[in-house]
């Protein structure tokens, strides 16, 4: 261990914040400087819940209530210690980073481990063996974006500071302490996803729960090139653990939108879709059509942008509509396709990437059902219907919900994880899929309904820990 590091943490720990439950003690450390973040002095109302009358003294109340949630829920007789700092963190006016939490170290191969050959982080090992594995470092580090509201940093919408999530416009701090402690706690890999090099030649605990469908290989069992390439199979990376698998069940929505191509048979399958906010909504048994494109743009684009010419109206009319994406807005393009005569609308996507964002806009006239698609995928249904007829494609498919599938797993019933294209450093495989319905507390962003809840019914968090061995 770093000296200097080892006699910072020590230093520290005269001035830690702790608080003791049945189950787990959690220690925030507080390693700010005089007069920035836990210690900022500037007088403010208490709000929520939180009775701090300063900045600083809210924001650790804010931690906290986090550290009480998770102590109150995890089962460890090893204190876990939590390094936190408010610090400059990268920020504009329309994205910024939160925060961000992690093991300051990871360990394998000790007495008593679950799995030989794998890495667990220090809380966790902690926990398993029954002592602390380095007293002189905290077991993980937090830092916390201290210009969150300020001028060029989400300018006015600092964290709210409440501990009853009536957090309005503003982002909860309690919801993103929750997410970025369960990082620490092990939700994540210490894999490089980008690069598939394993830390020092060994894979994470992370790694033997980590599935691609595609291929049927767990992450332990890949070699880099491999790993490399599963983190961005949207849709086909699962985790595998059965505590998640169980608690799926009771936790997430059945039905998941989708597109399944019924023929040819050699195309048939089911692709994934960014639902519309206008519209009907996907339903079961869904919206069966042959589906036809609009070809109005050279050399092969479907536009939609004006009203459709007699030769595109025709090929449309009684089926589902195939369209790109671009030049104007998703309702303008829905909108010329259904009078055509079109009964549903499949848009392209005009850039690579997965899994397909959805279709935003409002318009209370347009009565059919509308999707997006991968750019990848369009291609392929445009590749299959190249020898079409003026008419005719013989390309069959239902735009509807799949009550068989629950809103963030796949037919199995596996719990997907988040693999976008490209590639998101730092948000890829370490959290649940977007398309998890309702939202989960481990999705790659903080969504504003979200509960302060870590486990079933309503999150599932704690099965995944559980899973690693928690």
């Amino acid at each position: 261990m770093n000296p200097l590091l080892r006699a910072l943490a020590a230093l520290l720990l005269c001035c830690a914040h702790a608080l003791a439950w049945a189950a787990a003690t959690i220690t925030i450390v507080n390693g700010d400087p005089p007069g920035v973040g836990f210690n900022d002095a500037s007088p403010v109302a208490p709000v929520g819940g939180n009775t701090g009358t300063t900045l600083g003294i809210q924001r650790l109340n804010a931690f906290q209530a986090a550290a009480s949630k998770w102590g109150a829920t995890l089962n460890s007789s090893v204190p876990i210690r939590v390094l936190a700092t408010w610090d400059a963190l990268p920020c504009t006016d329309t994205a910024a980073v939160l925060g961000s939490a992690g093991a300051l170290e990871v360990f394998a191969d000790f007495p008593g481990a679950p799995q030989r050959h794998a890495w667990f982080g220090k809380a966790e090992t902690n926990k398993l063996i029954g002592f602390d594995a380095d007293p002189d470092t905290p077991d993980i580090r937090a830092r916390f974006n201290v210009n969150l509201g300020q001028p060029g940093c989400f300018t006015g919408s600092p964290f709210y500071l409440g501990l009853d999530n009536q957090h309005g416009p503003n982002t909860d701090l309690v919801t993103v302490l929750l997410h970025e402690f369960a990082h620490g706690l092990g939700f994540q890999t210490y894999t490089d996803d980008q690069s598939g090099e394993l830390l020092a030649g060994i894979p994470s605990i992370w790694d033997y729960f980590l599935l691609d469908t595609s291929t049927g290989k767990t992450w332990k069992d890949m070699n880099n090139a491999e790993r490399a390439a599963s983190a961005v199979k949207s849709g086909k990376l699962v985790w595998s653990g059965v505590q998640v698998t169980n608690a799926a069940q009771i936790v997430l929505n059945a039905g998941t939108p989708i597109l399944t191509i019924l023929s040819p048979p050699g195309l048939a399958g089911v692709i994934q879709v960014g639902t519309a906010a206008f519209g009907p909504p996907l339903s079961t048994p869904g919206l069966t059509g042959e589906v036809m494109p609009v070809v109005d743009t050279p050399p092969d684009l479907g536009l939609a942008c004006t009203p459709l010419s007699a030769v595109n109206a025709l090929a449309v009319k009684g089926k589902i509509a195939l369209l790109d994406r671009g030049v104007c807005t998703f309702v303008v393009k829905v909108r010329n396709v259904q009078d055509a005569g079109a009964i549903g609308a499949i848009v392209v996507d005009n850039v690579a990437g997965a899994p397909p964002p959805g279709l935003g806009g409002s318009d209370p006239r347009i009565v059919i059902p509308a999707v997006r698609i991968t750019l990848e995928d369009g291609l392929a249904l445009k590749q299959a219907i190249a020898g079409r007829t003026r008419t005719h494609s013989g390309l069959f498919a239902n735009l509807g919900v799949n009550l068989g599938v629950r809103a963030g797993t796949d037919p199995l019933g596996r719990v997907l994880m988040y693999a976008p294209r490209p590639n998101q450093p730092g948000s890829s495989v370490s959290h649940y899929d977007t398309s998890a319905t309702p939202n989960q507390l481990m999705e790659p962003a903080i969504n504003a309904d979200l509960r302060h809840e870590v486990q079933p019914p309503f999150d599932l968090t704690l099965p995944l820990l559980q899973d690693i061995g928690w």
